[in-house]
Order: structure tokens, then sequence, then C-alpha cells
């Protein structure tokens, strides 16, 4: 063995390690896009419906391309899959500027769907993080990547201050920053190292079908509670920067709260895996659940900077719980053979959840109320049934008997 061999760190720490700073640096560019597509969009639309239309289209692009990009790295690797996805972020950050540059909603939308791959291969990032992990610390290496997250809070929001009004176009220099991040894509992947399963060969165990996964009470609850989880901070944080600019306030208090937003997400991250093992998975789903709650009715109260800070704070802290103990959930639940189809299933899933909030977020806070005060109460209240959805499959699941679970 070479020194070089002897002294790096073992496969799975140098995975965890590469997942994270991918997580750090490539994630910065979802906080940036959060922050500005609405407003973007709100200058390019000439119907004020259709603000948030190119941010539903992100996520509905990461909702078509999740089954496939679960496929694709299900033969070709993890590595391949998280490049490709970097190049279509690249583009379709080039396209939004464009479009911006000559005033072209269509186009803005096309940009839009395209960075919805990347979003969709971000997603991937917490299951590549359990790839070669013993079960008992899985719940842990998906924290520690969603932690990754809290550079982005600090340096997406940075980013939008520095860049949302540097040319003559607004937000024009946003998305050419994003163009730049995703060039660093391959550098950082080329330190992972995830075999690639290959296809199956024929007569091959393949793990249970379709229908089976959804059978199995695990993993329909945790493909539920995830969906709730996700949906429900997508909805409220769409709306957020048209609400604060909306309500008064500027946006330079947009990035801030929507930053403090992203904090809340991802800081509990570093204990949250402590918190599973401890407590149980279940456990801190349902916190996660009440939080999300919570962060409504504070949400309810008013509409000053205060109020906006701890709803979505709040948000985040909801989030964190609902959809990292979910997916722990949902890891423990399968076979290795199975995890392809499980993993591409539930982010379909998940971020089909999220599209719909996504689009009901924008109808919501500017079309189906009659100013932005009305309108944020609306996206708020719409949160309770699906909650209360979430928490009744969540009480079904930990009341059934054990000996059927």
């Amino acid at each position: 063995m070479t020194q070089t061999a002897a002294s790096a760190p073992p496969l799975p720490l140098r995975n965890l390690i590469v997942l994270v700073a991918a997580q750090a640096f490539l994630g910065a560019q979802m906080s940036m896009i959060f922050t500005v597509g609405g407003l973007a969009g709100q200058s390019l639309a000439t119907n004020p419906c259709l603000a948030t239309l190119p941010l539903s289209l992100i996520v509905l692009g990461s909702v078509l391309t999740a089954q496939p990009m679960s496929s694709f790295m299900a033969v070709y690797g993890r590595r391949a899959g998280f490049i490709l996805a970097t190049a279509a972020g690249g583009i379709g950050a080039a396209i939004s500027a464009h479009a911006l540059a000559i005033g072209s909603f269509p186009l803005f939308c096309l940009g839009s769907l395209l960075a919805g791959i990347y979003m969709s291969a971000q997603g991937f990032y917490r299951f590549a993080a359990t790839d070669g992990i013993a079960p008992e610390h899985q719940s842990k290496a998906i924290s520690w990547v969603l932690a990754g997250g809290l550079a982005a809070a600090v340096l997406g929001p940075q980013l939008v201050k520095l860049t949302a009004q540097a040319l003559v176009v607004p937000f024009q220099a946003t998305y050419l920053a994003i163009i730049a991040i995703n060039l660093a894509g391959p550098l950082i992947f080329a330190f992972l190292r995830i075999p690639a399963p290959g296809r199956r060969v024929k007569g091959q165990a393949g793990g249970r079908t379709r229908a089976q996964l959804l059978r199995d009470p695990v993993i329909l609850v945790a493909m539920i509670c995830g969906m709730v989880s996700y949906a429900l901070m997508n909805l409220v944080m769409t709306s957020t920067p048209l609400a604060v600019v909306g309500c008064g306030h500027t946006t330079t208090n947009a990035a801030d709260i929507v930053s403090a937003h992203v904090l809340a997400m991802y800081l509990p991250s570093f204990f949250t895996g402590h918190l599973i093992a401890r407590f149980g998975r279940e456990t801190i789903v349902g916190i996660g659940l009440f939080i999300l709650a919570v962060a409504g009715a504070v949400a309810l109260t008013g509409v000053d900077l205060e109020q906006f800070f701890l709803a979505l704070m709040l948000l985040g802290l909801g989030w964190n719980f609902g959809f990292i103990g979910s997916t722990a959930m949902l890891a423990a639940a399968h076979a290795p053979e199975e995890r392809g189809t499980v993993q591409g299933m539930n982010d379909f899933v998940v971020f089909g959840g999220v599209f719909l909030a996504s689009l009901s977020s924008g109808g919501l806070m500017t079309c189906a109320s009659a100013d932005a005060v009305a309108g944020w109460q609306a996206v708020n209240l719409a949160m309770l049934p699906f909650l209360t959805l979430a928490g009744a499959a969540l009480i079904w699941l930990v009341l059934r008997p054990k000996d059927t679970r």
C-alpha cells in the first residue's frame, strides 16, 4: 500500500466529505434561486398569478427526472449522475440569464425547468451518504450531508445581495453566479468513489415490485411524511419573498429571512441523527410535523419582520426533523437491491407533492387573495389538512400491532 493510499480516509468517510462539500457549495444555488426566482418571475410575467410559476417548474423538473436519475445512477454510478445534473443546472442558469436580458418569461420558465434536474440530483446526496454505511450509522450520515446546507444557507443569500442589482438587468448577475457554481461540480465529484451497482442480470433477484413496496407500511408512511414535510416547507418558502416585499419590507430583508430559514433547516442536522438514535425515527418525524404546525400558527399572528423570521426558522426546523426522520425510516425499510426503485419512487412522490405545493403557493399568494397579508394567511392556513394527513398516518403506523409491523 502506498503512503498516499494509507493516509487517505476510508471510502465511506471520503464520500461523506465530498457529499457535504457538494451540499455546501453546489447547494447554494437553490437558496439563491428560491430567493430571486419569484421576484424575477414577477418582473417578467404579464399575469401576476404566474409570478411563482418558474419556481414550480424547477420542482416539476425534479419530479420528472427523479426516477430517470435514480435509474441512471443505478447503472452508471452516483458520480456520473451528479456531474450530469450540474451541467443541467449550469445550462438552466444560462438560459434564465439570457431570458432576463431579453425579457422573455417563457424562456425563463424553460431555464427553471432545466434547473430542476440539478434539484433532483441534490435530493440523492442524502441517499448516497448511506451507500456502504452500516444501518446503525445511516441516520447520522444523512444528517451530516444535510448539515452541509449550513454553508449554502450563508453563501446563497449573501451572493444574492451582491448580485441581485449588480447589472442593469435585475437578478441577471445572480444567474451568472449560479453558472459559475455549477462549473465546480465536476471538480468536487472527481473525488467521489461509490461503485455503480450495474445492471441486474437476468434471473437475479431484484427485490420487491413497486406495488409490493407501497404495501409496506413503513415505506408508505415514510413517503407520506417526507412528502408533507418537504411540500409544506416549499409551500411557505416559495411565497415568502413575495410576502415580505409585498408587506412593505425590502429584498434584502427577504434574503436575510431566507438565510435564517435555510440555517434553521440545516443547523439541527448536527444532532438530528443522534436524536433519531436516541428517541426513534417515528418520534422525531412526529416532532417535526408539530413544529411545522407551530410555524404556521406564528405566521398567522402578523407580518412584522420578527414574525417572518420566527415563522420561517420554525418552518426550517420542522422540515429538518420531518424530512431527515422520514428519510431514515425509508433507508431502513428496503434491501440494497431495492435501492434504485425505492429512492426514485420516493423522490417522485416527494417532489410531486412539492410541485403541487409550489404551484398552489403562487395562486394563494397572488391570485386568490386581495393583498399580500391575506395571501400570506391563505398560504399558511393551507398547511392544516396536510399536517393532519401526515400526523394521522404516523399515528396509525405507531399504533399498529407489533407483529404486523
